[in-house]
């Protein structure tokens, strides 16, 4: 049999990824653990282009993975920030109803957040919402206190610094990009651009690749990734002062966003954003970027059609926007109506991986799955960065099932 290099091998440097590394070594320090990524560094795509909310957990189904994982991985993502000095603010939010027709949607929101058991949270009226965000007009709203801002990438970094420093033997390798595994009875060789290298098992969570990777692993999944891009608007330096930490819709029940929101970042920005439309290159943050796999895989699966059938009008209003500031700006108004054409200028993007079953439903929840030699994050969707240690520690158990590390 060939020497086998490492315990374990981790597919993909996002903020999941690492996590599950850093969690599965903190239970077996002996053990090594190699995480490979494939850009020239960690956190570069879904991890490093997010808002750097710390969300509470309040609008997930209540006994779900997102709201168990939300809650319990905030409260470990806060203590491990203050641990090792990250920059952090529980500077909290408010959700904000601005018609009649949106508010028993927002009572289901707090019903939620109090099964979550979110802390601190109330029922808000117009003169409390002035007081957190005096330029915000609602009729109701949600005062949500433990929310907070964080930069995800600089923790992300600090996951693969501790990988590296703590534990003998366990690397982080950027500029790796898996090409394929070769699998034989007691080891699997996981090959790279530039080179292979021999493991007892396996974890993937290649994020907008995490289908393809799992698939190439030797996974069956009827589900597949579709990316969405969300583009963001910053508030220009004389408008900053309109916003003075973070404001939300009441979302949407009928789709799978969170509709444009504010938000002040870590460091001193302050967002406008997202819309959410279809992309034409899984990975492509600017508006015109094409790839002819990406789209043609989209394209060919029949999930993809059923999900823009179901969300056609959704789907044309948010292109609209994407395009048109002015309209872009329009919804913006709805929860701060004193913003104005100069007060807002095109920031960045992020994309979205959206997991899609063969119906065309959204898969909403995490998806983790094991598969022989092997565990498949297939699907982490947000709050996953906020959730990142929880998750890697319901990994880490997965491995305790599976892997026999001991």
């Amino acid at each position: 049999m060939a020497d086998i290099e490492y315990d374990v091998i981790i597919v993909g440097g996002g903020i999941v990824g690492l996590a599950s590394a850093y969690k599965i070594n903190l239970k077996y320090p002996n053990k090594k653990i190699l995480v490979l990524e494939k850009e020239p560094e960690v956190a570069a795509h879904q991890t490093g282009h997010n808002s750097g909310v710390i969300h509470s957990g309040i609008y997930y189904k209540p006994g779900s993975y997102r709201a168990r994982n939300c809650v319990e991985g905030r409260r470990e993502l806060v203590a491990f920030a203050k641990a090792n000095g990250i920059k952090h603010d529980i500077c909290g939010k408010v959700i904000v109803a601005t018609e009649e027709s949106e508010l028993a949607h927002m009572q289901k929101v707090f019903n939620h957040g109090q099964q979550n058991g979110v802390e601190g949270i109330e029922l808000i009226h117009t003169d409390r919402i002035k007081e957190i965000e005096p330029y915000c007009s609602g009729i109701a709203g949600i005062w949500v206190p433990c929310t907070g801002i964080i930069d995800y990438a600089e923790v992300a970094r600090k996951y693969a610094e501790l990988i590296s420093c703590q534990f003998d033997g366990s690397r982080v390798l950027t500029n790796h990009k898996v090409t394929g595994f070769e699998k034989h009875t007691d080891y699997t060789v996981v090959i790279t651009n530039q080179g292979a290298f021999n493991t007892k098992y396996i974890v993937t969570c290649g994020g907008l690749q995490s289908d393809r990777i799992a698939r190439k692993e030797g996974a069956k999944t009827d589900a597949a990734i579709v990316g969405f891009r969300g583009d963001y608007y910053e508030l220009t330096p004389q408008a900053k002062h309109k916003v003075k930490n973070l404001i939300y819709p009441v979302p949407n029940p009928i789709y799978p966003f969170l509709g444009v929101h504010f938000t002040r970042m870590i460091n001193g920005d302050t967002e406008c954003g997202p819309n959410a439309v279809f992309v034409f290159k899984r990975e492509g943050y600017a508006k015109t970027d094409f790839s002819l796999r990406d789209t043609a895989d989209a394209f060919s699966f029949s999930g993809t059609w059923k999900f823009f059938y179901k969300n056609w009008r959704f789907g044309l209003d948010e292109y609209r926007r994407a395009f048109s500031k002015k309209l872009f700006l329009r919804r913006l108004q709805r929860l701060i109506p004193s913003l104005g054409m100069e007060d807002i200028t095109p920031g960045r993007a992020g994309v979205r991986a959206m997991l899609l079953a063969e119906e065309g439903k959204m898969i909403d929840d995490f998806k983790i799955e094991h598969n022989g030699n092997a565990i498949h994050i297939l699907n982490a969707p947000s709050p996953a960065a906020t959730a990142s240690l929880a998750i890697g520690t319901q990994v880490q158990k997965m491995a305790d099932e599976y892997f026999h590390l001991c």
